[in-house]
């Protein structure tokens, strides 16, 4: 065992990471990633073992102050540390790495010990790793996904009819769940929506939503919203919900993986957590969208739906068009003045946005029973169009702590870049990836006043030095960053009618 003395850092670099000096580790039978029992007097954690040369001085051992909030440990207490036993998930997790199947209680161990941070960040990564590649069958994808939800808040509503949209994204400007929940919750059914923020993208639902709200709403304070306006557009991440998708996303977004077990494990456990009992799921489908073809989207949502016969919640799915971003913004307050603008005038608002937006709430509609079979599309656009939705919105947007706003208030980035057509021909494409890529650079989804406008979609017609879109940041120096990145890798591409000429010689 070693004797050390605490030193307390405002740093995070892992789960329940500790820090010593490599010379008091020299002759022990300590080394860097071993697990370690730390004792002292306010109490005692498991955590993985660093080594520094100069971050902690000999004698002293690092512990980061995300610890103190759940153990009163004080810079200067004592602290011995002792070696800890090897997790039983270190054994289940090899297992599926081989490609075997596991019981459900191996399952369960896995997540629990990812959530209660006994799995150090390296270990949850072979775990999440393990799924990309050996996958698992649909009895291992309904255990995970039930403990996931079991780990964290649930809760509970007093009616039976609730009902939630969620998309699998991979799809920029896609803010039609600021359309759909008012729509929903203005025709009389309970829509508490929680989201996440960007994980990959410019701008997640609650970036978007928080331009215009509060979106860190307590469990109590999600309630009280749900029972005066019917729905809510909230932050998941404020409230405890599935803890262990959290931990894996942090490890798939570095990778740019969505193990396809974790992908229909994460939507149903945090929708099982919320209370979601009838669940519409948004399948954007095309070139750039993180699924391709119908074939696959299809198969997809075929899965989504035994999976969700499995937990109780009835799925349907929409396979949507994701060759291209979804209305014209691209970034969050561009995407929140964009959707109060299809609120308050839709006929001022992309047709794409509109038709999406409609079209899902529609499938939501019918499901609730306030709509006939086939009419759901019909009564959602007569609540957008006679203001109902608008008025929803403003009700939702007051109770979640926030004050309306129309449009033109909101404010989007000062600074601002045109770019232009090269050439005359036609839009042949508009590359989700790289579209994004430019508004992450001008600062979204961090500076909400950053992002893109589109003035151009696939198939329209451009004459050289037409504007193509627009780029805002609040920051001058991101803004020329970004420029720089849109000139380099071309996101909206413009070609002639005459695409390859090919000749004998």
């Amino acid at each position: 065992m070693l004797f050390l003395k605490v030193k307390l850092f405002d740093l995070d670099i892992g789960v329940n990471a500790v820090v010593i000096n490599e010379e008091d580790l020299k002759g022990t039978p300590y080394y860097p990633q071993d697990r370690v029992l730390v004792e002292t007097p306010a109490g005692s954690f498991v955590g993985v073992l660093h080594s520094t040369k100069t971050l902690v001085n000999k004698g002293e051992i690092g512990i980061f102050r995300e610890i103190t909030k759940e153990i009163p440990i004080k810079d200067g207490d004592e602290a011995i540390i002792r070696h800890a036993e090897t997790p039983l998930s270190v054994a289940y997790i090899r297992k599926k790495m081989d490609g075997q199947t596991l019981k459900p209680e191996e399952i369960h161990t896995i997540i629990d010990e990812m959530v209660t941070g006994k799995l150090s960040n390296i270990e949850n990564t072979a775990f999440v790793t393990s799924l990309y590649i050996n996958g698992m069958d649909m009895k291992e994808i309904e255990e995970m996904t039930r403990r996931m939800a079991e780990t964290g808040d649930m809760i509970d509503w007093d009616e039976s009819l609730v009902v939630d949209v969620h998309s699998i994204g991979g799809v920029p400007g896609n803010k039609t769940a600021l359309l759909v929940v008012p729509i929903v919750a203005a025709a009389g059914l309970t829509i508490p929506k929680t989201s996440s923020r960007a994980i990959t993208s410019a701008a997640g639902t609650a970036d978007v939503v928080e331009v215009l709200t509060r979106v860190d709403l307590s469990l109590d304070e999600i309630k009280q919203v749900v029972t005066t306006t019917n729905g809510c557009m909230v932050w998941g991440g404020a409230i405890d919900l599935a803890p262990a998708d959290d931990i894996t996303i942090n490890i798939e977004r570095p990778l740019s993986i969505d193990p396809e077990p974790l992908l229909l494990s994460s939507v149903m456990a945090k929708k099982i957590a919320a209370g979601i009992k009838y669940l519409v799921i948004d399948i954007p489908t095309g070139e750039g969208a993180k699924v391709k073809t119908i074939d696959e989207a299809a198969s997809l949502a075929r899965k989504f739906i035994e999976l969700g016969g499995r937990v109780n919640v009835h799925i349907e799915c929409a396979i949507t068009y994701g060759g291209q971003p979804i209305g014209r913004a691209i970034g969050p307050a561009l995407e929140a003045r964009e959707a109060l603008i299809a609120l308050e005038n839709y006929k001022e608002a992309p047709s794409s946005l509109i038709e999406k937006a409609v079209s899902l709430a529609g499938v939501l509609l019918e499901i609730g029973g306030v709509a006939p079979p086939k009419k759901g599309k019909d009564v959602a656009e007569e609540i957008l169009t006679s203001g109902k939705a608008l008025e929803k919105m403003h009700e939702i947007i007051t109770a979640q702590g926030g004050e309306p706003k129309s449009s033109d208030e909101i404010e989007i980035g000062e600074y601002k870049a045109e770019i232009i057509a090269p050439i005359d021909g036609y839009v042949t494409q508009i590359s989700n990836k790289l579209i994004t890529k430019v508004a992450k650079e001008a600062g979204a989804p961090k500076d909400k006043k950053a992002g893109v406008l589109l003035n151009v979609k696939i198939g329209n017609e451009v004459e050289k030095g037409d504007l193509l879109y627009t780029i805002y940041s609040s920051s001058e120096e991101r803004l020329n960053s970004a420029v720089k990145l849109a000139r380099r890798t071309y996101p909206i591409k413009v070609e002639g009618m005459l695409l390859k000429r090919i000749s004998k010689f």
